[in-house]
């Protein structure tokens, strides 16, 4: 298991970077979309989905499937949606409910996505802090 990132809550939060780092700011997440974000956690890089939804509110998982542990994406940046608008994994196609993260149908029915624990303030996006005591 990688070690790269502790949990609070149920999210993933970052271990090494300061909760004043920027992932983006909400003018550059237009609703209703998609976007891959290429952070370092303890030396290990890691790939990170944004979503803001309809209503504006940002989400962000690890970039990595249930069920094989590969990236969703099928390109750096470039993500399968289904008519519905669910994210569907590139590689056997998985389909996550947005903004919820749970697979609906495919090889992992039932599992999530692993979030990531973000702070909006103002217009930029950032990581949340880890707090102390959290399990690495």
């Amino acid at each position: 298991m990688r070690r790269s990132i502790g949990r609070t809550n149920g999210a993933v939060v970052s271990s090494s970077l300061n909760a004043g780092d920027v992932l983006a700011t909400l003018s550059e997440l237009p609703l209703d979309s998609l976007h891959e974000r290429a952070v370092t956690m303890t030396d290990e890089p890691e790939s990170l989905i944004l979503y803001r939804d309809a209503a504006g509110q940002v989400s962000a998982w690890l970039n990595v499937c249930p069920h094989a542990g590969r990236r969703l994406d099928w390109s750096p940046g470039q993500f399968l949606r289904s008519k519905q608008g669910e994210l569907v994994c590139a590689v056997h196609g998985a389909t996550f409910a947005l903004p919820g993260g749970q697979c609906v149908a495919g090889p992992c029915r039932g599992a999530c996505l692993r979030e990531v624990a973000l702070q909006c303030d103002g217009d930029a996006v950032r990581l949340a802090a880890a707090k102390a005591g959290a399990a690495q």
